[in-house]
């Protein structure tokens, strides 16, 4: 479940493909973040993020990946992560490519990635840099927020 401006949105159970392709990324980011002793936390689902005090607005990104340790709390993360990657069910489309697009963009998300496993696409938004490209999942992408970390969406 997730709360957008007050506004409930029931979540299906994710898809096994999904799932994998969730792991896949958490063990890049992650190894990545080991190997340069980096203080970023990478953060599967289910793990809460809200953006504002009241609870109106809760979600459920699949993967976040927080540099700012102060925003963890016991409930999840106060404020917005650094790199949010949403993996895209049927359910959840237009979710995505939407109302969490305009969100994150509004709460500050630097960089949010939509991996659309039916499309085979990887839509990149770089909020900081007013970028957006598309990626295929033959394609090798080069995360903005680290200088020398590339997904290789061949290897899934």
């Amino acid at each position: 479940m997730e709360v957008i401006d007050g506004n409930v949105y029931d979540m299906a159970t994710p898809s096994p493909w999904h799932q994998q392709i969730c792991v896949y990324f958490v063990r890049k980011i992650a190894d990545h973040i080991d190997k340069k002793n980096g203080d970023c936390l990478v953060i599967p689902a289910p793990f809460g993020v809200f953006f504002q005090e009241d609870n109106n607005t809760y979600v459920e990104p699949d993967i976040s990946v927080i540099c700012d340790k102060n925003k963890i709390s016991e409930r999840g993360c106060e404020g917005a992560p650094d790199w949010i990657v949403e993996i895209v069910s049927p359910s959840s489309r237009s979710m995505d490519y939407l109302h969490k697009l305009y969100l994150y963009k509004q709460k500050g998300v630097r960089l949010y990635w939509i991996v659309d496993p039916v499309s085979q696409y990887v839509t990149v938004y770089d909020f900081e840099a007013d970028i957006m490209k598309r990626y295929t999942f033959s394609d090798t992408i080069p995360v903005s927020i680290y200088d020398d970390l590339e997904i290789d969406m061949s290897k899934l």
